[in-house]
């Protein structure tokens, strides 16, 4: 029960950090110490303070509470290679970016000096700064380093701990690091040792001694030199045959993981591939990844999915795809703004009881009618005696969250299904009001005029618009990889906003759309949609995702 709530309440700050982001407007900029030399007016009253956050093993919601709560209170972010993109959207919209690199090999990595100097000059600003740190910043992650630096120039600081590669990665390829029969100890390594220096300043004989009698050792940073790694344990007397294995990009959607033996897996690893960055498994408990291997067994496995809604509605979707075992990226592609007039929803207002049926096409437009009846001073009462009828179960459970009850929703989420739902009689010679976004279908005011409505009244109470700051770059370089498995669209309006913000062919990307007229917009804009649910909800397209993939793994 407690899990639970610890999940609920994580669940609850990443959505409400999204959905703060979503209403703040545009997001942050990325160029590096933007607004250098401008001076911070709360400088003079503000003590800065500096953050040492861990990010995780990759997946962005491996992140810990505390470090979603810092991260959404940040005005300048350093942040590092592997941190996943999706944890910056924590971050306040104006926020300050600044990409440290941090990853071996990179010609973009800041020195380390220059790193610390950047944390102490923000610091001294009176800014919060968020050092964030893939993994745990104490861990192999020169975190320790970091803290001395600020200590020493007498800044206020604060350590968050993150979740390891080190314990992420055999958790998510099912090696437990002990076990009660098996093994009593774990070791975390480095295997970044630059051999020309001699000897090791790993204890390598006393590790493998103990490890003889029901150990772990768990070896970070080791691709580069992997077989001389291996071999170092090898002569320290761990026999050849000891189960080992390699875990790369723990966590994501890219994990790939192999298993061999001490003696073999270095070979293994170079002929499947693998590569940086990667954690390696040695001992007996490696050998327990064949009966334990959970991960590979969610449907989702191995997924890439885009989730387009707006973000602030696209949160719990997002999260239900992540617990199928997706890697889910947020493109929202549209976000909702007042409409550019609401004369037309003022003037129904003011004849609110005159209505016979109120017709909500939407959960925002439930939303967007009771905030703008509020601002006007009106009562929920004084809709009277009209009959309100929904165009889906998540519009009529918004509507029942105002205590009002829904006298029709039809059995197909359309608007074309109105007409069965209300009945005919209860349409001639009826007033209806259609509070909607500006911009929409005119299916359903046309046919309750053909069906002999005596007004109906179109009244724009939101409009959707195109986001601002959306990550264009990285989509395009996730499309152009063939990185991307599905992209999913929960109406007509996301399918155009996807391919306008884009502005490349979307010819060839697999799509997953919420109802029949989606789905003909994506496929008269190239689109090939492989997942069509039979319901027009979001749980079912959930449910159709999972159905898919479960079929084409040749699973049920």
């Amino acid at each position: 029960m407690r899990k639970d709530s610890g999940r609920v309440r994580r669940d609850r700050i990443l959505n409400r950090a999204r959905k703060k982001r979503a209403a703040q407007g545009s997001s942050p900029s990325s160029s590096p110490l933007q607004g250098e030399g401008k001076k911070d007016a709360r400088s003079k009253h503000k003590r800065g303070r500096v953050f040492l956050v861990g990010a995780g093993p990759g997946a962005s919601d491996l992140i810990t509470i505390r470090g979603a709560d810092v991260l959404g209170r940040a005005d300048v972010v350093v942040y590092d290679n592997l941190v996943s993109p999706e944890l910056l959207q924590l971050a306040p919209p104006k926020a300050e970016l600044i990409y440290a690199g941090k990853r071996g090999g990179s010609e973009k990595n800041i020195e380390q000096t220059a790193l610390n100097a950047i944390l102490i000059e923000q610091a001294r600003k009176g800014r919060v700064v968020v050092r964030l740190k893939g993994g745990d910043p104490f861990i192999f992650g020169r975190g320790g380093e970091e803290a001395e630096a600020l200590a020493r120039a007498h800044i206020e600081f604060e350590v968050v701990p993150g979740v390891t590669s080190a314990i992420a990665g055999p958790a998510f390829a099912g090696i437990p690091l002990t076990h009660r029969g098996h093994g009593s100890f774990v070791a975390l390594v480095t295997g970044h040792e630059d051999e020309s220096k001699g000897a090791s300043a790993v204890p390598w004989n006393e590790l493998v001694a103990a490890a003889h009698h029901g150990g772990t050792i768990v070896i970070l940073m080791a691709t580069a030199r992997m077989r001389a790694t291996l071999d170092r344990i090898r002569a320290a007397g761990l026999p050849d045959e000891t189960p080992a294995v390699e875990v790369q990009w723990a966590t994501t959607a890219a994990q790939r993981t192999v298993s061999a033996t001490l003696a073999s897996l270095a070979d293994v690893s170079a002929r499947e591939g693998i590569g940086a960055p990667a954690v390696i498994v040695v001992g007996e408990l490696a050998g327990m990844r064949e009966h334990l291997k959970w991960v590979e067994r969610t449907p989702l496995f191995g997924r890439t999915v885009v989730v387009t809604r707006a973000r602030a509605a696209a949160s719990d979707f997002a999260t239900t795809l992540r617990r199928l075992g997706a890697e889910v990226v947020e493109f929202p592609t549209i976000e909702t703004a007042p409409p550019r007039s609401y004369t037309a929803l003022d003037r129904a207002i003011k004849r609110i009881d005159s209505f016979d049926w109120i017709i909500f096409t939407s959960a925002m437009g439930v939303e967007s009618f009771v905030e703008r009846l509020k601002s006007r001073g009106g009562d929920i009462r004084a809709l009277g005696d009209a009959s309100i009828a929904a165009i889906g179960p998540a519009t009529a459970a918004r509507l029942a969250d105002y205590a009002l009850q829904v006298a029709a929703v039809p059995d197909e989420y359309r608007a074309e299904e109105i007409v069965s739902a209300i009945g005919i009689k209860q349409i001639r010679g009826k007033r209806f009001l259609i509070p909607r976004a500006e911009v929409a279908r005119e299916a359903l005011p046309e046919i309750l005029r053909d069906k002999g409505a005596k007004e109906v009244v179109v009244a724009p109470a939101y409009r959707t618009v195109k986001p601002k700051g959306a990550q264009i770059g990285r989509m395009r370089e996730l499309i152009a990889s063939e990185k991307i498995d599905l992209v999913t669209f929960t109406s007509s309006s996301t399918v155009t906003n996807f391919c306008e913000l884009l502005g490349v062919p979307a010819k060839g990307i697999r799509a997953a759309a919420i109802g029949p007229i989606t789905a003909a917009t994506a496929e008269e804009r190239g689109l090939e949609v492989v997942v069509k649910p039979r319901k027009y909800t979001i749980e079912a397209l959930t449910e159709a995702i999972r159905e898919y993939y479960a079929a084409a793994n040749g699973s049920t």
